[in-house]
């Protein structure tokens, strides 16, 4: 071919390629239904600078198209809290991911641009983490099959961090990293993360409540070779479908996921919002049944549009897993695990509700039948579904290679730990700066990996004063802030206003940069710049002032934001909408930025100002200017009563208690809870103080409702709750109503069971064990009869760093006292001596002095297991009460929440 005519036909190919330019989405009707859902996701937040990126001439076809996908089902929060620049640069990294990947052109696109291009997980903040991860892994798991990629990136997570309880608020994928902590929502956040980097379809997956234990968990489903298969995050196991929840997940009823966007798989739908889908995958772990739900009015004719929750007995609640509504027909219908839930239905201020047992029953009928002023008593049994567990095969080798990679792995990490301050080290540096060196010690040790952060923020402290407000500053801080605070937001804070002459207000409610569980940014920096001078001093002159903007300038959206976690307060002042939380949240930090003290009631969830004669509601949806003003500005007590509106109508409420054997004060979360009906016939549950809920600690009937406690007038429902050592529950919800300047008395009833502890089995206390001298060391065998005596005893089997088996030290650290107290032995064994030598004392302080540690030499695991029919007898902990006559009154095996109270129960009983 000549010269010339190469060149033009060069020409024409670039040109015919850039004519046929890649889609991110190559089916034009979904391509159009995307386009619809931005449209309608534009005239819902009526802010058109917020979609300007998406006219970016510079964007290629398929980077339009992504972006636009993301902006169309994008959360508020993404849009106006992250740049366009962020998400593009991820949507050019995923599609990097897909294209240097081996599987990268065997993903679905459905699969894909649901799973693998989004970078939220759940509500989580968004970070670097798909760029990061991808540089570490990329060479890690090229080479490797999908399946086996699977398995190796979920070892690279457990390299980098292991499970610790922790509050609600979810920190980002290398937050998580940086502190080498996570509970199973951040450690699953973190595989889903890590796996979407190199391109592999995941999804976090999570029962919002088990049904035969208190608690919840999440993990991950990953797709390879056309199937879903899931695995515990950071939890790595030789092959895929195993874990330690195996079993509970067989006796759980629902599990959930969401997926970013209008996905239309083959999986049951639960709900379509303008941000996710959510779907129902409890199949894919437990037998499930349908069942069908009919709401009829009192005349017995359907009622259309109700409201449907079905709930779970769980912390002492019956808390909604899934909301419905009903159809013309007036009805609607749930897939779920074989057991029982309560089924809630309401519209328009009348309700109803009735057990119902999925697979017992394939239709229940509830009749609006009462209202919020109704009164009422019923005790229900609750039944969780029966475990059936199928454990996939692994071989002796497989196991073996899997616990050697994990030593490994342990290794790694706690080499970066062993990086963090030390506190001899944070006391050192205490010194250095003239600071009180517990004080500091506490926070910097509590810091781990954000410890820089912390120690600069220190050393920026000159003065006394500022040394004494700095260090309060820290202390208003939760552990997990501690461990992903940045320094801007803690240099800001410095400046707070001091307009209150109350120190506790001040430190709690202006100083304190945490209003609830958003993301900790910098807002008081931008409301200094954003707020004139002129509505400053307005404001302080007369705070409803403030509230009265707020109300009329920004619109609530309830469906704006789902699927994410608060909108920042500067992202709600950019675009003049949010959610109700996000525009509380916002009010809040409005107020604390001009020195104002503000707050989020925990127990209620109500906007409140604080003064010196106590707290004041803020109600934004009514709230007006229009009261007159007078008063001081630069106290708000002063100017208080001249502004505010009433205070509630009050009442109190006062329930007795007659003790029943092993529970003289109940606990609430444990054992009952109260929650509000609400007007249109739904229950808000009063969330009070839960304390350390592994220690102990927390609201109990003696310091809540011996003596009385306040409570808005209005009509409640409380609910108690006994579980038993088989998970089932024997509960009673009982409805009262608070009036004005009035006392209700009520009983709070903590039912029985009816049947004495029974013998259940029959264990062999001649087994033998060897003590443990010390770390990994063991003294000669001896049997349980020689360690323990005459008389009942407890056996345990751990599962060492597993999280079944830490919540069960936990729980049994709670009832130190009551276990010293009945004075017999508890024998914890370890599997062997290498499990042994990784058990750290120090991470479970306050056991009782009456335990025995020690090394299952002799299987005793599996005599218990073959004992007592337990199908799984892999899964730990393993727990016993038995005595030297060879009689078992109590087992119990895997995940369970309670066990302490459990063992009590059983003990008292005796």
């Amino acid at each position: 071919m000549k010269p010339v005519a190469s060149f033009l036909f060069v020409c024409w190919l670039l040109c015919l390629l850039a004519s046929c330019e890649s889609h991110f989405l190559t089916d034009e009707s979904y391509r159009s239904r995307v386009a619809a859902d931005l449209q309608q996701k534009q005239a819902m937040l009526r802010q058109d600078a917020l979609f300007a990126p998406l006219a970016d001439k510079s964007l290629t076809t398929y980077e339009r198209e992504a972006l636009s996908f993301l902006y169309a089902y994008m959360p508020l929060a993404d849009i106006t809290d992250y740049s366009p620049q962020f998400h593009l640069t991820n949507i050019r990294a995923s599609r990097r991911a897909a294209e240097e990947m081996p599987w990268g052109k065997t993903i679905p696109e459905i699969l894909f641009r649901h799973f693998v291009l989004p970078v939220r997980v759940n509500n989580e903040p968004l970070d670097s983490a798909r760029v990061v991860f991808y540089r570490e892994l990329k060479d890690r798991v090229r080479t490797l099959s999908l399946y086996d990629a699977i398995l190796e990136v979920n070892h690279w997570c457990h390299e980098k961090a292991v499970y610790t309880p922790s509050d609600a608020r979810t920190s980002s994928p290398l937050a998580t990293v940086r502190t080498a902590y996570g509970r199973c929502g951040e450690e699953s956040t973190l595989l889903v993360a890590a796996l979407r980097s190199v391109g592999i379809p995941a999804r976090q997956v999570y029962t919002p409540r088990w049904a035969h234990t208190d608690d919840n968990h999440a993990w991950v489903e990953a797709w390879a070779d056309g199937q879903w298969y899931f695995l515990g995050a950071c939890e790595p196991e030789p092959v895929l479908n195993l874990g330690w929840f195996n079993a509970p997940a067989s006796r759980g009823m629902l599990m959930h996921t969401k997926v970013f966007g209008r996905y239309e798989g083959t999986e049951e739908v639960m709900s379509v919002t303008p941000n996710y889908t959510e779907i129902n995958v409890i199949s894919n772990y437990a037998p499930t049944a349908q069942a069908t739900v009919t709401v009829t009015d009192l005349q017995g004719r359907p009622v259309a549009g109700a409201q449907v929750d079905f709930k779970l007995y769980n912390y002492a609640e019956f808390y909604t897993v899934a909301s419905k509504q009903t159809a013309a027909d007036g009805t609607c219908s749930l897939t779920a695990g074989c057991g029982d839930m309560l089924v809630w239905a309401s519209k328009d201020g009348s309700f109803g509700f009735s057990k119902l047992s999925f697979g017992k029953q394939t239709d229940l009928r509830i009749v609006l039948d009462k209202t919020p002023a109704s009164a009422y008593t019923l005790d229900l049994d609750v039944v969780p579904p029966v475990e059936s567990a199928e454990l996939p095969p692994v071989t002796a080798e497989q196991r073996a290679e899997n616990s050697r990679r994990l030593a490994q792995e342990d290794s790694i990490r706690n080499a970066y730990v062993s990086t963090f301050p030390s506190p001899d080290a944070a006391r050192r540096l205490a010194t250095q700066y003239e600071l009180d060196a517990d004080i500091v010690s506490k926070l910097l040790v509590a810091s781990r990996g954000n410890h820089r952060v912390i120690a600069d923020f220190l050393s920026r402290l000159r003065s006394k004063a500022s040394k004494k407000t700095g260090i309060h500053l820290l202390q208003q801080l939760s552990a997990k802030d501690l461990r992903d605070v940045t320094l801007d937001v803690l240099l800001e804070n410095m400046l707070s206003h001091v307009r209150t002459t109350n120190a506790v207000h001040y430190r709690k409610y202006v100083l304190n940069p945490r209003v609830s569980h958003e993301q900790l940014t910098p807002y008081k920096t931008f409301f200094s710049q954003a707020i004139s001078k002129e509505d400053e001093q307005a404001y302080l002159a007369d705070p409803f002032r403030l509230a009265a903007w707020v109300s009329t300038n920004i619109r609530v959206e309830k469906d704006c934001n789902l699927g994410a976690p608060a909108i920042s307060p500067a992202g709600v002042w950019q675009a003049r909408v949010a959610d109700a939380h996000s525009r509380d949240i916002f009010f809040v930090s409005m107020a604390r930025s001009l020195g104002i003290p503000a707050r989020i009631d925990e127990v209620t969830g109500k906007v409140q100002l604080i003064t010196d004669e106590g707290a004041v509601d803020v109600e934004l949806d009514s709230v007006s200017d229009s009261t007159p003003v007078s008063g001081a500005v630069s106290d708000i007590s002063s100017a208080s009563h001249s502004t505010k509106k009433p205070l509630p109508k009050n009442g109190k409420l006062i329930a007795g208690y007659r003790p029943i054997k092993a529970l003289d004060n109940p606990k609430y979360y444990s054992h009952f809870t109260i929650s509000k009906i609400t007007p249109q016939g739904c229950l808000q549950l009063l969330n009070y103080d839960e304390g350390d809920a592994d220690m102990g600690s927390g609201t109990t009937w003696n310091s809540l409702l011996k003596e009385g406690t306040a409570l808005d007038a209005g009509n409640y429902l409380l609910v108690t709750g006994t579980r038993l050592a088989s998970g089932a529950v024997l509960s009673r919800v009982s409805s009262f109503t608070i009036e004005p300047q009035k006392t209700t008395k009520t009983d709070l009833v903590m039912r029985k069971s009816k049947d004495d502890v029974q013998v259940i089995g029959t264990f062999n206390s001649e087994s033998l064990f060897a003590p443990t001298m010390g770390r990994g060391g063991a003294s000669p065998r001896q049997s349980l009869l020689q360690a323990c005596g005459r008389g009942y005893f407890v056996v345990g089997i751990l599962g060492v760093n597993q999280e079944p088996t830490n919540h069960a030290l936990r729980d049994i650290a709670a009832y130190k006292a009551e276990l010293e107290q009945w004075g017999r032995p508890l024998v914890l064994l370890f599997p062997d001596e290498a499990q042994a030598g990784k058990f750290i004392k120090e991470s479970f302080p306050d056991m009782p002095s009456t335990i025995i540690y020690g090394i299952d030499t002799d299987n005793i695991a599996a005599q218990i297991a073959d004992a007592m029919k337990l199908k799984n007898k892999s899964s730990l902990p393993i727990f016993i009460i038995a005595d030297t006559f060879n009689r078992v009154v109590f087992v119990s095996q895997g995940y369970t929440i309670g066990l302490g109270e459990q063992l009590m129960k059983t003990v008292n009983g005796l």
